[in-house]
């Protein structure tokens, strides 16, 4: 007989102090929510708040609340989102988490390792009593080998020599940094909700483990990364298939967005728990339009995918708003954004005022980069509509999903956890890996079976 909580790394129960290798991951603005990782850290399983997209300072309320909450010893995690355009941002949030005690954080589209995620596994780094101490732990969301790789091994000495000389890091941290792994554990994200390459975990994820394999060998890591299995993950059955191919510990995140404990609207979870395998499409990214990173949305019944795909392909064409035949224009103020271009500019501008003064200059400086400005308050606002619940510009709705919930749509049909109401996230949680190993358990009874019959 298989058992669920003997599933995956042993080190990763241990070390995180969960009974299970299953972890809710991050999803933005709040949506994986305080109440979310509280009733996670509860059932002794292991969450990360949804800080993407939330400012700091109220994302350090949630983060308090939650600490004053949770049962002693539970740990818990942080997201902390790539912001290649504003590095500053990931230091001012990494700084404000080491002030709060945070232990975990999850580095969700990152596509390079960064002084901000360095600093942040380095500090407290020591050794006591001849053993290597490192008090904090990176989840590196990935889904690139090449990225993969860069996580997997030490940060580079030219890394580390920025963050010594600006005095981020000591010098006994500095030296310890040849023998830590920039990832304390690694998530290969395949085809997911969000920001997503669209991989396949059956590829993807023997690849990374190998990856992380090498680097082992290489380095001799006291404490080696360990390799998780997200995207797609919705069914005991493919569960399964992350575990038998050595993953350490499986990510949910799709399915978790359609339980009471999420921060997104009740009007968003109606819809989502109709959902099927089918219904999602790509979009690009909004947090990295100019970059051209895509997510997976939501498309059954809304509008938003298309008009975003239209919104990136216009941008692309013209070298800024100017350029754009009038129709168009019109077609955009009066039906996707249902405000004129002057009108988003203004509030556009006076968040960036303050928030990041020098992008307001550069789009004073290139047309095209104030059409992307424009553009990306689209993302900024259909998420807002999602998220309050707004079913008068529900077509415009953001949404990000996987195919995994559909997938648990289907497989949940017709018991107490069709309905979104009953699927508190860390029931469904424990309900898969029980599921998980019971279905492993037959299909090796299954081929025993067979082998004998076949003697």
């Amino acid at each position: 007989m298989i058992a669920a909580g003997h599933l995956g790394s042993a080190a990763f129960r241990d070390d995180y102090g969960v009974s299970h290798a299953y972890m809710a991951g991050a999803m933005v603005k709040g949506i994986a929510s305080a109440d979310l990782v509280i009733r996670m850290a509860q059932a002794r399983l292991l969450a990360i708040y949804g800080s993407g997209g939330v400012p700091i300072e109220d994302a350090a309320v949630q983060i308090r609340r939650i600490k004053e909450t949770v049962p002693p010893g539970s740990v818990f995690g942080v997201n902390v989102l790539a912001d290649p355009l504003h590095p500053r941002r990931e230091m001012l949030m990494v700084d404000r988490l080491l002030q709060l005690g945070i232990r975990v954080i999850e580095a969700s589209a990152f596509m390079e390792v960064t002084e901000a995620l360095v600093k942040y596994r380095l500090k407290g780094a020591k050794l006591r009593d001849g053993a290597l101490d490192v008090p904090n732990r990176v989840f590196a969301k990935v889904s690139h080998p090449g990225v993969a790789s860069a996580f997997l091994a030490p940060a580079t000495p030219e890394l580390i020599q920025r963050l010594l000389s600006q005095g981020l890091i000591t010098e006994e941290e500095a030296s310890l940094a040849p023998g830590i792994p920039v990832a304390s554990d690694l998530t290969v994200e395949a085809d997911s909700g969000g920001h997503t390459d669209r991989g396949v975990t059956s590829a993807l994820l023997p690849a990374m483990i190998a990856l992380r394999d090498a680097q082992q060998a290489q380095h001799s890591f006291a404490q080696p990364s360990r390799v998780g299995s997200a995207g797609g993950i919705g069914t005991p059955q493919a569960a399964a298939t992350a575990f038998l191919l050595g993953a350490d510990y499986i990510a949910t995140g799709s399915i978790n967005q359609c339980t009471p404990e999420a921060g997104t609207s009740e009007a968003v979870k109606e819809v989502l728990q109709r959902t099927g395998v089918q219904d999602t499409a790509y979009a690009p990214a909004g947090d990295m339009f100019e970059l051209g990173a895509k997510v997976q949305v939501l498309k059954k019944g809304l509008l938003f995918p298309a008009r975003a795909n239209k919104l990136y392909d216009l941008w692309r064409a013209h070298p800024g708003l100017e350029a754009l035949p009038v129709a168009i224009r019109k077609e955009i103020e009066d039906k996707y954004f249902r405000r004129s271009f002057e009108d988003v500019y203004a509030e556009t501008r006076s968040f960036y005022d303050k928030a990041a003064p020098e992008e307001i200059e550069r789009a004073e400086r290139n047309p095209k980069v104030k059409m992307a400005l424009i553009f990306r308050w689209y993302f900024i606002h259909s998420m807002r509509l999602a998220l309050a619940g707004e079913t008068g510009q529900k077509t415009d709705w953001q949404v990000y999903c996987g195919p995994a919930l559909g997938a648990f749509n289907t497989y949940v049909a017709g018991t107490d956890l069709e309905k979104w109401q009953n699927r508190h996230v860390d029931y469904i949680g424990l309900h898969l890996m029980d599921q998980t190993a019971s279905y492993l358990g037959a299909q090796f009874n299954a081929l025993r079976q067979t082998g004998t019959a076949l003697s």
